[in-house]
């Protein structure tokens, strides 16, 4: 019984949560849809200002974090705090071309306390991800 696994945990980095979808969009679309003004406040929230350098600390009504790696077009990890939780995630964004205007964007998080925190960051994602879906289909 001790052995049974709980969904989205892991031995090394506590609970994690990853959703994906793809969208009939350019590499370039999908990075401007995460990386502009308009984007980031649509995963971190209002009233967040964030400059994609590696170090660069960031705070929002949402939490506080850093910016670890930015690979342009490609990737962004970060760590990630809301106030109420007792130590950092790590999120990582991929951008990910399939073919010619049909791109996957990715949210991996990880770090994460407990199974909790695992679902409201799925919701959070999930949220996340409708939201870009309403923007592509009213460009």
């Amino acid at each position: 019984m001790d052995n049974e696994r709980i969904i989205g945990q892991t031995k090394s980095v506590g609970f994690q949560i990853g959703l994906r979808r793809t969208f009939p969009i350019s590499q370039e679309q999908a990075w401007a849809l995460i990386t502009t003004t308009e984007g980031v406040r649509t995963w971190l929230g209002e009233d967040t200002s964030v400059i994609f350098e590696p170090g660069y600390k960031f705070h929002s009504k949402t939490g506080t974090g850093e910016i670890r790696i930015v690979k342009p077009l490609e990737q962004l990890r970060l760590t990630w705090q809301k106030e109420e939780w007792s130590k950092p995630s790590t999120v990582q964004i991929r951008i990910l071309p399939k073919e010619r205007n049909k791109t996957t964007i990715s949210f991996h998080q990880e770090h994460l306390s407990d199974q909790i925190v695992r679902e409201e960051m799925k919701g959070h994602w999930e949220s996340v991800l409708d939201l870009i879906k309403e923007r592509v289909q009213n460009s």
